[in-house]
């Protein structure tokens, strides 16, 4: 299946991955409509600054609101599904938010996929479901370790589109990042935590745990992942891992972003950014031969190269940051 010429919804298009979806998209001559979550100053998140603003139809609806999203998929072909609350941390204050959008809203794509006969339902997944690693690399078949709220719903997203392909033929496929960095991210992220808080001067960074691992991917090469997943057939009703099959532990990564930016800092742990024991997730180190086995898809950025590009963007747009803030 080629994506040149046809129909694709992308939900959460207004955020950070979703909109570098929605971008390349274009690029690749697809009919883009954009489902961003309705706000009364009719705000399209980070596509009001996109240079394909005009070449993107903008549809406001909510993920929790089943009429609104079989609304905006009439007539659609493709569905990309990004849309989820995904800070873990909030997770902690409001799972049942998690419950109602990731959930739920997952649902509500299915099930509108399923009345309106699309062709194909790219579901996002993400690293969080596998939990501590208990081997690695980490494969498709890892058992699942639900240790936030968060990973717990999309967990129960995954699974509920998989069986919507398995009990109605719904061609769903799912794919699974890992951890995704580059520019427009938020600040409760690591990557522009740790890039906010040296350019706003700090001598001392404040972070949470510094032991645990991460398999770091650029926002490109996610992009591209999702676009060769949804292409080829054989990946329909399967998940895939998306990665590059390295890892660095968190306190590496801010002596690597620092190093980078040709400053000198001391990085400090704090307590509230810690979370608790049993939910924090150690190692996370992706297996990504089942991608390269069904597609050509390979990482075309290295980590420092990546960064550099991610520190360049944060610096130019540092006005819109809180780096005193722990955003949660």
């Amino acid at each position: 299946m080629k994506l040149e010429g046809r129909k694709v919804l992308v939900t959460g298009a207004g955020g950070f991955i979703g909109s570098h979806l929605a971008e390349k998209l274009v690029e690749k001559g697809a009919k883009v409509k954009a489902f961003v979550k309705y706000n009364s100053q009719n705000s399209w998140g980070w596509l009001e600054t996109s240079i394909y603003k005009n070449e993107i139809e903008i549809y406001s609806g909510d993920i929790r609101d089943y009429d609104s999203v079989k609304d905006s998929m009439k007539g659609i072909e493709i569905v990309f599904h990004l849309a989820a609350l995904i800070g873990i941390p909030y997770s902690y204050v409001s799972p049942l938010a998690y419950v109602k959008t990731n959930i739920e809203g997952t649902y509500n794509v299915l099930q509108a996929a399923r009345e309106l006969n699309v062709e194909r339902v790219v579901h996002t997944s993400t690293s969080e479901v596998y939990g501590t690693a208990k081997y690695i690399p980490i494969d498709e078949l890892h058992p699942f370790q639900p240790q936030s709220p968060y990973s717990a719903t999309k967990i129960g997203a995954d699974n509920i589109a998989l069986s919507f392909y398995n009990a109605f033929n719904l061609p769903v496929t799912i794919a699974r990042p890992f951890n995704t960095y580059g520019p427009r991210q938020s600040a409760r992220a690591v990557i522009p935590t740790i890039i906010t808080q040296v350019l706003s001067g700090k001598r001392q960074i404040n972070l949470g745990n510094l032991k645990p691992t991460r398999d770091m991917n650029f926002v490109k090469d996610t992009v591209n992942g999702f676009i060769k997943i949804a292409e080829c057939d054989e990946l329909v009703g399967e998940v895939t891992n998306i990665g590059s099959g390295k890892e660095i532990s968190i306190g590496d990564l801010a002596k690597l972003i620092s190093k980078l930016m040709g400053k000198d800092v001391e990085i400090l742990q704090e307590v509230q950014r810690l979370r608790p024991e049993k939910s924090e997730v150690e190692r996370l180190l992706c297996d990504n031969s089942k991608i390269k086995k069904y597609t050509d898809w390979e990482p075309q950025y290295s980590l420092e190269d990546g960064l550099i590009e991610t520190i360049r963007w944060i610096e130019a747009n540092l006005n819109i940051y809180k780096p005193e803030v722990y955003n949660v």
